[in-house]
């Protein structure tokens, strides 16, 4: 209820009543004679109760003003750095474009400056210093310079990604916490605070004349004046009796000048309720989405030597982000470095980029060491993603795969297992060892540890790829760079990690890059799909086979789980990584599956905190309490759910990685339950992990919906249905699992 919207009669019981007009002021009959604004206290009680409650509001609106002063500032500060970062990506040369191709960039790329944040750094006075420039290139390049800050000013737009770490982002967020609690307490108390303060405060300067007979007569002149500003008192206290505005009011007040929360305590808090912050914040600024690139903790020496490194793309067929580019750009610089990017983020296709750039130039043969698990994935990625050979150096036919490679080059894959075997004559030179998951290689004494070495002795160039944090890792941390053995090798102590993952960053920068997806993605919030190719194990393939004979579609998608053992299933001993490496990161898991017996299997196979399964047959109201107890619990944790049960009206935002066990039917079924976690309160970057095995019914799968697929996406474009209902055009059909078992017997000579 607004305040304006009192009527002039309203009197609620227990509160005086002020009658105005020709006779002036006089309180009526109070109900209540114990109430504070009786008639037995007069006016002098009614202006008295007034100011309390005109005191009280303007607490509210000081504590708030202090509270958004700081927001206001911490935002600013955060934007501007934003648009500084922003400023270093362009090229000094683009200032010729907004001046039309008037303003010769030569002389500020002759006195060192390369970008425009080195250019709006100077002072006019400074740049009509430099040699060649004068009066007149001076003031294009300020106004030039100006132009381009503000129009990145205008586009940058402030997103708070989840990262306790990120000091300015708490900053913010501290004072803005007070703002939401005062606002769940309290809701309308202090959106009226200032209302009641300024009409009051008005109507009291006036009112003062009221308050003894003499006042009220030499004041007669202004009789209509005071009684209208009595009426307006009347008016206020009535509202705020009825609305027990007084309580509001001091309860909003406790809240604001309550000491702010600790950094754990407030990102939590953010986490769990991230709408109404963001409510909170439009209220007080226009914010946006806080879109930049992390460059890592480089000295200023790397930084030049990153931003000079070229990067060939002839043989790259895909583009790579900012960050990305970065990364490649960074570990060719370096030469031998690990790039320790957060799972997700691409390191893939960092490293695809740096042996298409080495393969544009002198070098020929490249080398790929990772897990077994993974060996088919590498394969899929450097096929789809560069013009690059690959040959597969693991399994039966790896003498012929090698021979190839000798003569053909290009990329080699291996597992760490095949690589002690690994003859290459001496005379082969290759350019670039690839080391996936690097932490596999922490312990020196192992066999993998001493192959790895060797062959990293042999490359000049080296890159380990490893998804998990190495700040609490000191000691496996050195063993990675005894075996990189830079020749700047830096010194990393327990200090260093002890410190804080800023410091440790800092202290191996020339060969450590690590960027976490709140760092580097730019939509709110990302959602990155990774397809996960493996082969069936050799305990998958049997159950595999037995099902395409049966003909049965429906144990041919869930074979690769019917060994049940981490040791034996591909699928299972990747899912499990997965996990892991999630858990290492902080992150929450669900475990999508079409199967119960998948779900049973993968609930007894994971560790940690494990959920579920939540299925069908769960009631719905007992649904949301799994996932309430799931989001709950205090660190990482794993939810699997049947997809369809999950899929459909559960909020699971405290899960930030999503894995599906098999290619569903109706992709839709995916698509809403990724949705379940990739929506309005999620603060983290999402993750969705598909589990897919190749020459099986999971590649038939996808060929067949893919071309499926994009009849869907022509039709989709031009039907407000298809848009709106998924359903009414869905991409599967009755005969899709005939189709593929057919396709399958054929392919095994079953039919």
């Amino acid at each position: 209820m607004s305040l304006r919207s009192i009527p002039d009669n309203a009197s609620p019981t227990g509160v005086t009543r002020l009658v105005v007009g020709p006779a002036g002021y006089r309180p009526c009959v109070s109900d209540s004679p114990d109430h504070p604004a009786a008639p037995q206290h007069g006016p002098w009680a009614v202006l008295r109760r007034a100011r309390r409650l005109r005191d009280a509001a303007s607490a509210v609106v000081e504590h708030e003003r202090r509270l958004t002063d700081s927001i206001t500032a911490s935002y600013v500060d955060v934007r501007e750095r934003l648009v500084r970062q922003e400023l270093t990506r362009i090229p000094v040369a683009r200032l010729r474009e907004v001046s039309e191709d008037r303003l010769r960039t030569g002389p500020l790329e002759d006195a060192g400056l390369a970008t425009v944040a080195d250019v709006e750094a100077l002072s006019y006075e400074e740049l009509d210093r430099l040699p060649g420039m004068g009066e007149r290139s001076a003031k294009l390049t300020v106004a030039a310079a100006a132009q381009v800050s503000a129009a990145v000013t205008d586009t940058v737009r402030v997103r708070i990604g989840y990262d306790p770490k990120d000091r300015p982002a708490t900053e913010l967020l501290r004072p803005l916490q007070r703002i939401v609690e005062a606002d769940r307490l309290a809701p309308a108390a202090r959106r009226h605070a200032g209302q009641i303060t300024g009409e009051l405060d008005a109507a009291l300067r006036v009112a003062r004349a009221a308050r003894n007979p003499l006042s009220r007569w030499l004041a007669r002149a202004r009789r209509d004046e005071i009684d209208a500003a009595l009426a307006t008192i009347e008016r206020i206290l009535i509202w705020a009796d009825a609305n027990s505005v007084d309580v509001g009011l001091e309860n909003a007040e406790r809240v604001l000048r309550r000491r702010l929360s600790g950094r754990r305590a407030v990102w939590a808090d953010f986490e769990k309720r991230s709408p109404e912050y963001y409510i909170a914040l439009s209220e007080i600024v226009d914010h946006g989405v806080d879109a930049h690139a992390s460059e890592g903790y480089l000295s200023e020496d790397v930084l030049d030597r990153v931003r000079s490194q070229s990067l060939d793309d002839r043989y790259r067929t895909v583009s790579l982000r900012g960050y990305q580019s970065f990364g490649a750009r960074f570990a060719l610089a370096q030469r031998r470095v690990i790039i320790g990017d957060e799972m997700g983020l691409g390191k893939t296709v960092q490293a695809i980029a740096v042996l298409c750039h080495l393969r544009a130039g002198d070098d020929r043969y490249f080398l790929v060491v990772c897990p077994a698990s993974v060996l088919i994935n590498w394969d899929r990625e450097i096929a789809t993603r560069s013009r690059l050979r690959v040959h597969r150096l693991h399994g039966p036919d790896r003498d012929v795969a090698l021979k190839a490679w000798l003569q053909e080059g290009d990329v080699a894959i291996t597992t760490f297992d095949s690589l002690h075997d690994l003859s290459v004559p001496a005379s082969v030179r290759v350019g670039a060892l690839v080391v996936d998951e690097a932490h596999y290689v922490k312990n020196p004494q192992a066999r993998r540890s001493r192959a790895v070495r060797a062959w990293a002795d042999r490359c000049d160039r080296v890159l380990f790829l490893s998804g998990t944090p190495m700040e609490n890792r000191v000691a496996e941390f050195r063993n990675l760079l005894a075996c990189l053995r830079p020749p700047d090798e830096p010194e990393v102590t327990g200090v260093d990690s002890v410190a804080g993952a800023v410091a440790f960053r800092q202290a191996v920068a020339p060969v450590y890059l690590r960027r976490n997806q709140e760092d580097v993605l730019t939509e709110l919030p990302e959602m990155v799909s990774t397809d996960e190719w493996l082969e069936l194990s050799a305990a998958d393939f049997p159950h595999y086979r037995a099902a395409v004979a049966a003909g049965n579609f429906m144990a041919m998608r869930r074979a690769a789980y019917a060994a049940g053992d981490v040791t034996a299933s591909a699928k299972l001993a990747r899912l499990a990584e997965l996990v892991e490496e999630a858990a290492e990161n902080g992150r929450k898991v669900v475990v999508f599956s079409y199967f119960l017996d998948v779900l049973e299997t993968a609930r007894a196979t994971l560790p940690g905190a494990v959920f579920g399964p939540l299925t069908g047959a769960v009631p719905a109201q007992h649904r949301q309490a799994m996932v309430d107890e799931f989001s709950a619990v205090d660190g990482p944790a794993v939810l699997v759910s049947q997809i369809q049960a999950g899929g459909v009206g559960l909020n699971i935002q405290a899960a930030s990685v999503v894995i599906i066990c098999e290619p569903q039917v109706k992709p839709t079924i995916e698509a809403q339950a990724v949705a379940r976690c990739h929506r309005m309160g999620q603060v983290r970057t999402v993750q969705v992990h598909r589990l897919l095995t190749s020459d099986s019914v999971d590649e038939r799968m996808i060929e067949i919906l893919r071309t499926k697929s994009a009849l869907f996406d022509d039709y989709a474009r031009q039907s407000h249905l298809a848009e709106t209902s998924p359903d009414a055009v869905d991409v599967a059909d009755a005969s899709l699992g005939r189709q593929v078992v057919s396709l399958e017997k054929e392919r095994l000579a079953l039919a």
